[in-house]
């Protein structure tokens, strides 16, 4: 099992920023790929960002390239995966998830990941 808790969210303005953070604990946080997803009310979850197990691969959704950076921290027990937000747009507003993959490799499909974050509020006012 793997526990994920996402911390960081808030309202901000747009053309702002904010980073958000998740902390894992549980199994090795080193052998799972990273992503993170957000839901805006009335819509589907849609991917935002992943990273691969070592952080030496990432990829975007297309709405966020250039705006959105995901890191991670394996060391020193951190264990933990950021999404630094910048740019922000009132589309960006929703609950942002953390998620964890059995995985070395990333994927952008929610039922790839196993375990599940509850996720923070972002609010992006315009």
């Amino acid at each position: 099992q793997v526990q994920l808790a996402e911390t960081g969210g808030g309202l901000v303005q747009a053309g702002g920023s904010l980073r958000l953070s998740c902390a894992a604990s549980g199994r090795t946080f080193s052998n799972y790929a990273m992503g993170w997803f957000r839901q805006a009310p009335g819509k589907e979850r849609e991917f935002v960002a992943a990273i691969s197990w070592t952080g030496g691969s990432t990829n975007y959704a297309d709405s966020v390239k250039g705006r959105f950076t995901i890191s991670r921290d394996n060391a020193n027990a951190k264990n933990t995966v950021y999404l630094q937000m910048k740019s922000l747009k009132p589309e960006d507003t929703a609950v942002y998830y953390c998620a964890a993959k059995r995985s070395y490799y990333t994927g952008d499909a929610p039922n790839e990941y196993d375990y599940w974050g509850q996720g923070t509020q972002v609010t992006v006012s315009s």
